[in-house]
């Protein structure tokens, strides 16, 4: 159980007390040092000494005696800390209520690798001039800023390697998965293919990422409760898994719309048949109140649309 806080001193009417010297005198209570005071507050020890002496000249009391060995409460200082503190703590508790109170004016939208925010993003800074709007982009194995606070919604593909119990999501669009192999190999020609095509050859692994995302995209387990092959590719970025699929280590399932496969002439992209698609979401923590959060989903269903692109290129 935390400490029980006493109720903050009535002040006189004509009392106008600076909180910050309130804050430096507890501070130099705490340590009894001037200057290890001084260092916690990350100010010069001749401007502490300067401020207690305006918080003593204000209250017409000493409160702190110079000892050899450092500082010492006198009997006022000894009586005024913990009203003291009750003070900072009631600020503290003032400021709280006020935020809490005031509807949020400021949001970061999180969005994963290759996904386009922009359309929705404009116009929701279009609907909220004054609003503080950041955004910032994370890699596919960062989606964990969302429950860890970095950013107040997350617009992603699916699965998403984190827990949904906490979140509220909302479905964009449905978008297919493509097989991506070297332009070599002997399915890059099809225009389409069934899992059992290519059953036999490995999918890479990523590195660190939460089983149902891991086997999401490595299409396991199989029909028959097997995992997918493993082969001897572990990567950490999308672009690694391309470069594996280019130099003939792997093949690997990709987002249909996903504009950088198509960068490359040295992969194909093959429609496969008999697989779900993935779905582009957002998502935002359970119970989140901030209207822009709402806002944003408003806007997110209006403006974001799936690119609907060539799935495949030789």
């Amino acid at each position: 159980m935390p400490d029980e806080v006493s109720p903050a001193p009535a002040l006189d009417s004509g009392l106008d007390i600076d909180l910050r010297l309130v804050r430096y005198f507890t501070v130099v209570a705490e340590h009894l040092h001037f200057a290890r005071a001084a260092a916690a507050l990350h100010v010069a020890q001749p401007s502490l000494s300067r401020q207690i002496k305006r918080l003593e000249d204000t209250l017409g009391v000493r409160l702190l005696e110079r000892t050899t060995q450092g500082s010492a409460l006198t009997a006022a200082g000894a009586a005024f800390l913990p009203q003291a503190r009750a003070l900072l703590h009631s600020a503290q508790q003032a400021v709280r209520a006020a935020r809490a109170a005031a509807p949020p004016r400021t949001i970061t939208i999180g969005y994963v690798e290759d996904l386009v925010i922009t359309p929705a993003v404009r116009d929701l800074r279009r609907r909220h001039p004054d609003a503080h709007i950041r955004t910032r982009h994370l890699d596919w194995n960062e989606t964990r800023a969302l429950p860890d606070g970095r950013v107040d919604v997350l617009v992603a593909r699916t699965p998403l390697p984190i827990p949904d119990s906490d979140l509220s999501v909302t479905v964009l669009y449905d978008e297919p998965r493509v097989l991506l192999v070297p332009a070599s190999h002997h399915l890059a020609d099809k225009e389409s293919v069934r899992m059992d095509d290519f059953a036999d050859e490995p999918l890479p692994a990523c590195a660190g990422m939460a089983a149902v995302w891991s086997g999401f995209w490595r299409l396991e387990p199989r029909s028959d409760g097997t995992p997918a092959p493993i082969g001897p590719l572990l990567v950490d970025a999308f672009e690694d898994k391309l470069e594996g699929v280019a130099d003939g280590r792997a093949i690997a399932v990709v987002p249909a719309y996903d504009r950088r496969y198509t960068l490359r002439d040295d992969i194909a992209a093959i429609t496969v048949d008999d697989i779900e698609p993935c779905q582009v979401v957002v998502a935002g923590r359970a119970g989140d109140h901030n209207p822009l959060v709402a806002h944003f989903r408003e806007s997110s269903r209006r403006f974001l649309e799936p690119r609907h692109e060539e799935m495949t290129h030789s």
